[in-house]
């Protein structure tokens, strides 16, 4: 539970971070704390239940790209999410550049909040 809690909460923190660096993606004006928690919650969901469909489903195009196409996936996940929630998207390019955004975002905050330990063993 703990573990389910604390990545809803790096997603909710990345996605608004991300919203505050980039033009392309932006909350409805009027949303709070719990439009962004329901947005975060469905973006873990969406990369849990839909992100390993469309990967297998596009796997011709990830090895002929060598896993460029991911970033397709991950924007087309992006506009998904913003189908269901109050997150607003730009277009494909948005969602495009606003995937990539996220995962480097998303990627560095889960690299601060690794156990200490755990990065002793590397």
């Amino acid at each position: 539970m703990r573990d389910f809690l604390l990545s809803l909460l790096l997603n909710t923190l990345a996605l608004w971070l991300v919203t505050q660096l980039y033009g392309g993606l932006f909350f409805a004006p009027g949303s709070g704390l719990g439009d962004y928690l329901l947005t975060g919650l469905i973006f873990g969901l969406a990369n849990a239940l839909l992100k390993p469909l469309l990967l297998l489903l596009t796997l011709p195009f990830n090895i002929l790209t060598l896993g460029l196409f991911t970033l397709v996936v991950n924007a087309v996940i992006l506009l998904v999410v913003a189908a269901l929630t109050p997150l607003d998207v730009r277009g494909f390019g948005g969602a495009l550049i606003g995937a990539v955004l996220l995962a480097v975002i998303s990627f560095g905050l889960n690299l601060l909040m690794e156990p200490r330990d755990r990065r002793k063993t590397r």
